[in-house]
C-alpha cells in the first residue's frame, strides 16, 4: 500500500449506457487504494437527437428539464454503482453542460486521474468520430489519463507495464507506474523498444548498449521510491507500439509518457500512446510530463 496525503479525487467520465461499467470499476478501485474520493462527470451534450422531422419539438425549457432529469438518473445510477462496489470512497457527482472533452480536461486540474472507457471503435471512427473523448483528452489533460476497455480485460499474472525511451516524458511515465505497481502488489516490466537493422555490427551493439544504459538509468533514479516493487528491464526490438501491445497482452495496464522520443529516430512517443490506444487489449494510461518551473 503506498500512504498518500494527496486528496486529488480520481475522476471518471460516466457513460450513460449502465451496461458499461468496467471503467466506473477501475475508477472506484483506484480511489480505494489511493484512499481519495470519487468524482463522477456527466456531461450533457446538445438535446438535437431522438425526434422525428415531422414532430413539434419541445420548448427550450422542457428541452434542458428532460436534458438534466436524464443526466441526473445517469448520475444516480453510477452512484450507487460506485459506492456498492466501494462503500468506503467517498463519492460524489457533477453534472455539467458542455463537450465532454472540455469538462474532463477542466476536471484534470484537479485530479489524480482521469479514467474514461473505451468501446474499441475502429480507426477512422476513434480518431474522426464527435463521440471520442479519449484521443482529445490524452493530448491535453494534466493528469494521467486511463483508457479503460469493454469488455473486461483478463489478467494472468498482476504486472504493469511501462515504455521507457530516456526522455523526461517516459520518466514520468515511469514514476507513474512504480506507483500502480505498488498499489496493485504487482510487478513492473520497463520496456525499452529499439529499432535494429540500420547499423552494421559494431553500431547496433553499440546503439543496444545504449539503450540499455537509458532504460537503467531512467528506472534507477525512480525506484528508491518505492523499493518493494519488483523491477524487470527488458530491451526488445521491434516497433514501439507492436512492442508493447505485446508485453501488456495479459497485464493489468500499460503506462506510457505523451510527448517523448521513442526507441528511433522521428517516433514520437505521443503517436506511441495513439496506437497502443488502438491495439491495447489492456488499460492504457497515459502520463504527461509537468514541464520545470522557470527560473524566476
Amino acid at each position: 500500500m503506498v500512504a498518500s496525503t494527496d486528496r486529488r479525487p480520481v475522476v471518471v467520465g460516466v457513460d450513460p449506457d449502465p451496461a458499461r461499467r468496467m471503467a466506473l470499476a477501475w475508477a472506484a478501485d483506484e480511489a480505494a487504494r489511493r484512499g481519495v474520493p470519487l468524482r463522477l462527470v456527466h456531461a450533457e451534450g446538445t438535446p438535437t437527437r431522438g425526434y422525428r422531422r415531422r414532430e413539434v419539438r419541445p420548448s427550450w425549457e422542457e428541452w434542458n428539464e428532460a436534458l438534466h432529469s436524464a443526466g441526473e438518473h445517469v448520475l444516480q445510477e453510477a452512484a450507487a454503482f460506485g459506492e456498492a462496489r466501494q462503500p468506503k470512497v467517498e463519492v460524489s457527482g457533477l453534472l455539467a453542460e458542455g463537450d465532454p472533452v472540455w469538462v474532463l480536461r477542466e476536471q484534470a486540474r484537479d485530479a489524480t486521474a482521469v479514467v474514461v472507457g473505451s468501446q474499441r471503435l475502429s480507426r477512422v471512427k476513434e480518431v474522426l468520430g464527435s463521440a471520442s473523448v479519449a484521443l482529445p483528452l490524452m493530448a491535453h489533460a494534466s493528469c494521467p489519463v486511463v483508457v479503460v476497455p469493454e469488455p473486461e480485460h483478463i489478467t494472468h499474472e498482476p504486472y504493469f507495464v511501462v515504455g521507457v525511451d530516456g526522455s523526461p516524458h517516459s520518466a514520468a511515465a515511469v514514476d507513474f507506474a512504480l506507483e500502480e505497481a505498488a498499489l496493485h502488489g504487482a510487478v513492473l516490466r520497463a520496456v525499452y523498444a529499439w529499432w535494429p537493422g540500420h547499423f552494421d555490427v559494431r553500431d547496433e551493439q553499440a546503439a543496444r548498449e545504449e539503450c540499455r544504459r537509458l532504460l537503467s538509468e531512467t528506472v534507477a533514479g525512480l525506484t528508491p521510491a518505492h523499493p518493494g516493487v519488483e523491477v524487470r528491464h527488458e530491451l526488445l526490438a521491434g516497433h514501439p507500439v507492436e512492442v508493447l501491445t505485446k508485453a501488456s497482452a495479459h497485464a493489468l495496464g500499460l503506462v506510457v509518457g505523451t510527448r517523448g522520443h521513442g526507441g528511433f529516430t522521428g517516433m514520437l512517443l505521443g503517436s506511441v500512446s495513439q496506437g497502443v490506444l488502438h491495439h491495447a487489449r489492456c488499460p492504457v494510461i497515459t502520463v504527461p510530463h509537468a514541464p520545470a518551473p522557470e527560473p524566476e
